[in-house]
């Protein structure tokens, strides 16, 4: 009766603040097309593209919300579809960048849009699919979804979760209620011990939680586009360098690094930027910065094998820059010289490419103190970053050697892939 009337009260709730928040989101619709796409699938429309499991088929349910997490549970579908070959997949997620790669990887008749967390929105995917079992990526806890996931008859697990320090105070405020949510989650496979303490802390049962390791450390290397030769071509044959890719960045770092930039420019002349914002919707904004300080850039939708010599490549465009960071002599991880929490740094890592972030690394604490610990990344503040830049170009031996550090802590964290699938094999078994 008590639950009855949490999941009544909180869908109420929620109803509420969709209704008071509705004027923002027709804006985010109107101005830069947000949350327009797959309207009807989050409001509980199955899509027709949808290959559907038959009477004798079963179904796993992955939901992966936005471009990293689609990443990082790829080579998880991939080894479950080779474990359970009767079974079909399906792959939801919840930004438009993250559908769009994850139906480039699995197929647009195994993708949808994540439906909104009611109930009614919800109901229709589960009688369409039947899922026998729902993984969620990292810690979206979505009560009226993982109570119907449950009441299904699903097994629910929640794989590569961890607790960001800036999520941690208000999971504890709520636990209280938090504990009636984790109920319907039969397995938790946590990325370090801290984050499985602060599960069990918050609600999750102890003898569900266990240690698996980081998914986003078995992200194969990606398949360079074409894009990355011709520019490789570009950058050989026209004698420019050093490269600096400048990645995931957000508002308020594109003034700081472009500042470091022209500071570089005077002992580099040839060198360039490839630089990208971490949303599309902000490509515009920084086409104007670069107009307004008056430095050289080309966009990457309109270049055309130009040389680049001493200016900016604005990657406006989508999927590319992970490869891009192969070319990097030094690689910048965005949302970090800013209060943002910062990105993950793995990407260039892959590459042994030297890795440059700012000091608020918050969202990938444990990943960022790793490579710390083994002297595999510079941490800086705004003020240092020029002359990071310069002592590290100066430095041959020691850029590398940072990059080939970065590449080792990489190879000794590899396997939670394999043993994500052994726990989520053993708990389907147990169904």
């Amino acid at each position: 009766m008590i639950s009855s009337l949490y999941n009544f009260l909180y869908s109420v709730a929620l109803g509420i603040g969709m209704v008071v928040s509705l004027p923002y989101w027709l804006v985010e619709m109107a101005r830069h097309g947000k949350y327009r796409k797959g309207l009807g699938e989050r409001m509980g429309r199955v899509p027709g593209r949808l290959r559907l499991p038959g009477p004798e088929e079963r179904a796993i349910w992955v939901h992966a919300v936005s471009v990293g997490e689609v990443l990082a549970v790829a080579g998880l579908v991939e080894g479950l579809q080779r474990r359970f070959p009767r079974h079909r997949i399906f792959i939801s997620t919840t930004t438009d960048t993250g559908q769009s790669l994850a139906r480039k990887r699995f197929g647009e008749a195994s993708v949808f849009y994540f439906p909104m967390d009611f109930t009614f929105a919800i109901r229709p995917y589960m009688k369409a699919l039947r899922p026998q079992l729902v993984v969620v990526a990292e810690t979206e806890f979505w009560p009226n979804f993982l109570r119907l996931a449950h009441a299904s008859g699903a097994r629910v697990a929640v794989v590569n979760a961890r607790i960001s320090d800036r999520s941690w105070p208000s999971y504890r405020r709520f636990r209280g209620l938090l504990r009636k949510v984790l109920v319907n989650v039969d397995l938790f496979l946590a990325q370090t011990e801290q984050d499985a303490e602060r599960l069990r802390d918050i609600g999750g049962n102890a003898e569900r939680v266990r240690v698996a390791g980081n998914l986003k450390f078995d992200i194969p290397v990606p398949t360079a586009p074409a894009m990355v030769e011709s520019l490789r071509n570009s950058i050989a044959g026209s004698g420019t360098g050093p490269v600096l890719v400048c990645g995931s960045t957000v508002e308020g770092e594109e003034s700081l690094l472009l500042r470091s930039f022209e500071n570089l420019l005077v002992r580099h002349p040839r060198a360039v930027m490839i630089l990208a914002p971490r949303h599309p919707e902000r490509f515009s904004a920084v086409a104007a910065l670069l107009e307004k300080i008056s430095i050289r850039f080309w966009r990457r939708s309109a270049w055309n094998s130009e040389a680049l010599n001493g200016g900016v490549l604005l990657l406006d465009s989508i999927g590319e820059l992970a490869a891009l960071y192969a070319l990097a002599d030094i690689a910048f991880v965005g949302g970090s010289l800013v209060p943002r929490g910062g990105h993950n740094i793995i990407e260039p890592a892959q590459y042994g490419v030297a890795t440059v972030v700012g000091n608020h690394t918050e969202n990938f604490r444990d990943i960022v103190s790793l490579f710390q610990r083994r002297d595999a990344v510079r941490i800086v503040g705004p003020a240092e970053l020029p002359l990071v830049l310069m002592e590290l170009l100066a430095n041959d031996a020691e850029r590398r050697a940072l990059g080939q550090r970065a590449a080792e802590t990489m190879r000794s964290q590899l396997g939670a892939t394999s043993r994500t699938a052994d726990a989520l094999q053993e708990l389907l078994a147990r169904a």
